[in-house]
């Protein structure tokens, strides 16, 4: 069946800059130039900074206020030989978090131990069950990462009985009515966005600042600089994988983070990397967001994520072997209930809510934990905010994702008598409700839309129109110093008009892999290919060989020959 495609318009970048002078003190082409200008990387310092970044340039961790108080409380409880237990939790920050905290905890001489609330049964992050069980285990101390902030009855059971509390999180302050921070009340709170922090970059991971944490306490333990350094891996690896963005610190960190993981030490993650079919030598961002990532977040999502910790802590080849192996086994099956779960949605829609301005679906027998994927593929596909709801054991529960013009969170505000629970910001959230509700939320939400037939057309942003004619392998090799893309620094989209499709063919064993050769109005013949559902495409172009596409370049290499090559990430079919 095929899926109406979210309308679209397109429009190129207009902001203005010397792109010549920025070329030539730079050594750079105009094109990188502008890019560089659309991506809002402007003055010299700044151009010099993205071009150079690295993770030697990073701030003082200190500056983020609560780290010394933290670095020097764990030294204490060290000293005093007390058992402390890190609380992560189910996906890759939360994994990744937990692995930086334990390993270098136990470098510095402590006795440490970790839990990880199950998604079902627990749901996010520490909670009443997690705290009783540490006291039962006469835990002294507990040191949360990527949750936290926001458990302040939680906590203040822990507190109650007799536990010392460090929170280290990510996420947003709950302000109070007066715009004051509203904190749990821990020992130490460490969060970059608490209010007087003063860090240049508050928009970091959980792992991220466990990592800061890990370097001011292996520091002041006296350790070298490179046993918090050896982190470098992980600290990526959650920043791709929980969509930080890859700005400032960020894109440092990853840069040289995605060397690090490539070469990494630590055996489980290089059994992942291998299982997963990744090349350790040219390890990139999309490798990490949508292969190695993905099969670290199947564990939480299908069992539990305490099988990828077990897979980094492990130091056995072929025990890690078998952990990679089963998390990609795993990742596998979750994709294929997506893509099932995903059709069934579509075809909702087409059947019954295809005139909605705000898509509530209904798909019971799907595993929650799949919910928001399958929300923010149905957004993608219709250019509509998208909640899907699902059984849960005690009510239904689903996910959304929204559109720039639909604050999700507030709205769903405006019908919190239908609802059990929920909580999330403009652009996601989370719910549940009684089964009987669904219907009602349903209506509420598309009478209260306030939503018009513009807001559903969506913005493709063309960098700069160049004709695949004009793209060599020299502007290409150097289009890599933008690199690593991904949240923030999206790959640059080239356009070309008015191109003619010469032929075209649908390959691949899932036939989604469709290669084209085009011709521009010179008669030049440029290679391009399509990834998607190939069936689909020559389903919608119906004939047509008239097309605009919106376009990345890289090099095909073929029996030793290299040849430009355009990939169509957006396309037009057109009348000729």
């Amino acid at each position: 069946m095929l899926a109406r495609k979210a309308e679209e318009r397109w429009m190129v970048y207009t902001k203005r800059a010397d792109f010549d002078r920025i070329a030539e003190k730079f050594g750079i082409s105009p094109i990188t130039a502008r890019i560089l200008t659309n991506r809002g990387v402007t003055g010299d310092d700044a151009i010099a900074s993205f071009l150079h970044a690295g993770a030697a340039c990073l701030p003082d961790p200190s500056e983020i206020p609560g780290m010394a108080e933290a670095a020097d409380l764990l030294l204490r409880k060290i000293e005093q030989q007390a058992r402390i237990r890190v609380v992560g939790d189910y996906d890759i920050d939360g994994v990744c978090s937990t692995y930086i905290l334990v390993t270098a905890l136990r470098l510095a001489g402590a006795e440490v131990d970790y839990d990880i609330p199950d998604r079902i049964l627990d749901g996010y992050g520490i909670n009443e069950n997690i705290i009783r069980r540490a006291s039962e285990d006469q835990v002294n101390t507990i040191i949360t990462c990527d949750n936290g902030i926001a458990a302040r009855d939680q906590i203040a059971l822990a507190k109650e009985l007799g536990m010392t509390v460090i929170v280290t999180d990510h996420h947003e302050v709950k302000k109070d009515a007066d715009g004051r921070d509203v904190l749990p009340p821990a020992d130490v709170v460490i969060d970059p966005h608490c209010a007087g922090s003063g860090f240049p970059f508050p928009d970091i991971c959980g792992a991220v600042v466990a990592w800061k944490l890990v370097r001011v306490l292996l520091t002041r333990a006296g350790c070298p600089e490179e046993a918090w350094k050896a982190d470098l891996d992980f600290a990526a690896l959650a920043t791709v994988g929980d969509v930080m963005p890859l700005t400032g610190e960020n894109r440092q960190i990853v840069k040289d983070g995605l060397r690090a993981i490539g070469h990494t030490g630590n055996p489980g993650l290089r059994k992942l990397v291998q299982m997963a079919g990744v090349d350790p030598e040219h390890i990139t961002a999309y490798h990490v967001g949508f292969v190695i990532g993905p099969c670290i977040n199947a564990g939480g999502r299908l069992e539990t994520a305490k099988t990828a910790m077990k897979l980094f802590l492990s130091e056995d080849d072929a025990e890690a072997e078998a952990l990679a192996a089963h998390l990609v086994e795993l990742n596998g099956t979750r994709k294929a209930m997506t893509e099932q779960e995903t059709e069934r949605a579509c075809s909702l829609v087409e059947e019954n809510y295809g005139n909605d301005s705000v898509l509530v679906i209904y798909l019971p027998e799907c595993h929650e934990s799949l919910a928001g994927i399958i929300a923010g593929r149905i957004r993608e596909l219709y250019g509509k905010p998208t909640l899907v709801l699902t059984d849960g054991q005690s009510a239904v529960k689903g996910s959304g994702r929204s559109i720039e013009a639909y604050n999700m969170f507030a709205k769903l505000s405006e019908a919190e008598s239908l609802m059990l629970k929920f909580g999330g910001h403009p652009m996601a959230a989370g719910l549940s409700l009684k089964k009987e509700n669904i219907g009602k939320l349903r209506q509420v939400l598309n009478e209260k839309s306030g939503l018009t037939e513009e807001d559903f057309v969506s913005t493709v942003w063309i960098d700069v129109p160049v004709p695949v004619r004009y793209v060599t392998e020299k502007l290409i090799d150097e289009l890599a110093v933008l690199e690593p893309f991904g949240q923030g620094n999206e790959k640059p989209l080239f356009g070309e008009l008015r191109l003619r499709i010469r032929s075209c063919r649908v390959l691949g064993r899932n036939r989604n892999v469709v290669k084209m050769v085009l011709q521009d109005d010179t008669g030049f013949a440029a290679d391009a290919v399509w990834f998607g559902d190939g069936d689909a495409f020559e389903e919608e172009r119906a004939g047509r060989c008239g097309i605009d596409i919106a376009y990345w370049p890289e090099l095909d290499e073929w029996n030793g020959r290299k040849k430009v090559q355009a990939v169509i990430r957006k396309y037009r079919f057109r009348e000729e």
